[in-house]
């Protein structure tokens, strides 16, 4: 696709900031609201901010590394950046909306596009009960907490907790438990995209418990459903020889 206006964006990092000076003076560039791309220019956590802060503009982004991971990132190279948009793929991400309901009854609702974790707040271990589409699935799991990921996250924290790697393209959620004490066998579940998942925290003044979306966190919650929000359509875009289905693909056979 040809993109005639692009946005150029970057994180906070003096590497970031002075591609984004070199970038601009080498290359046409308007304001995000009135580009047909944006350029993010950092890691992987400042694509997400990108994705979050410019995600009911339906406007695809594509990321250069000048961060640290970089894993949803393309390689940093100033030159033939227009035909590098041109022949980008386009890779279509779904996020997860999470409904939480804190100790004083309020509502709060966040949207992530890695995933939804819980966690523990104290010393105390997590006592939750795990709900699957109204149907009570595990009552009075112990740990740390448990996540519901997607598969852009699979490979982030995910994966870190022990959860499995997701394909892309496959339509399907990981529910993944963190540090698990009981019942000690439980080492999570692949569940459809269509799923409705429900976490009620057991005894949460004495087990508080906290609920984050990405970068939003809720404390003292005692309830959190998590479903896919098939409303927001986030687009990222990728050379063709890095794209994220790959990624992830080559991810699986790390030694």
């Amino acid at each position: 696709m040809d993109y005639q206006s692009i946005a150029f964006v970057a994180a906070k990092q003096n590497q970031a900031q002075n591609a984004l000076i070199r970038l601009q003076g080498q290359y046409t560039c308007v304001s995000p609201d009135e580009a047909d791309v944006i350029v993010a220019l950092g890691g992987d956590g400042f694509v997400l901010e990108t994705l979050h802060r410019y995600m009911d503009t339906k406007i695809p982004i594509y990321g250069m590394n000048r961060g640290t991971v970089g894993f949803l990132m393309n390689e940093y190279d100033e030159n033939g950046l227009i035909n590098r948009l041109a022949n980008a793929e386009k890779t279509d991400l779904k996020p997860l909306r999470m409904q939480a309901w804190d100790m004083n009854g309020k509502k709060h609702e966040a949207l992530a596009i890695n995933e939804v974790s819980l966690l523990r707040e104290t010393r105390q271990a997590a006592k939750l009960k795990i709900l699957i589409d109204d149907i009570e699935r595990l009552e009075g799991i112990i740990c740390d907490g448990a996540l519901v990921s997607t598969p852009a996250g699979s490979t982030a924290y995910n994966l870190s907790a022990h959860g499995p790697i997701i394909p892309i393209g496959a339509d399907v959620l990981a529910l993944t438990p963190i540090s698990v004490f009981r019942p000690r066998r439980w080492r999570g579940a692949l569940l459809p995209s269509s799923a409705k998942i429900e976490f009620q925290v057991e005894s949460p003044e004495k087990r508080p418990v906290s609920a984050t979306a990405d970068s939003t966190e809720i404390r003292d919650v005692e309830r959190v459903i998590i479903y896919e929000d098939k409303e927001h359509a986030l687009t990222l875009l990728y050379d063709p020889e890095h794209n994220l289905e790959e990624r992830i693909l080559k991810e699986q056979f790390q030694p």
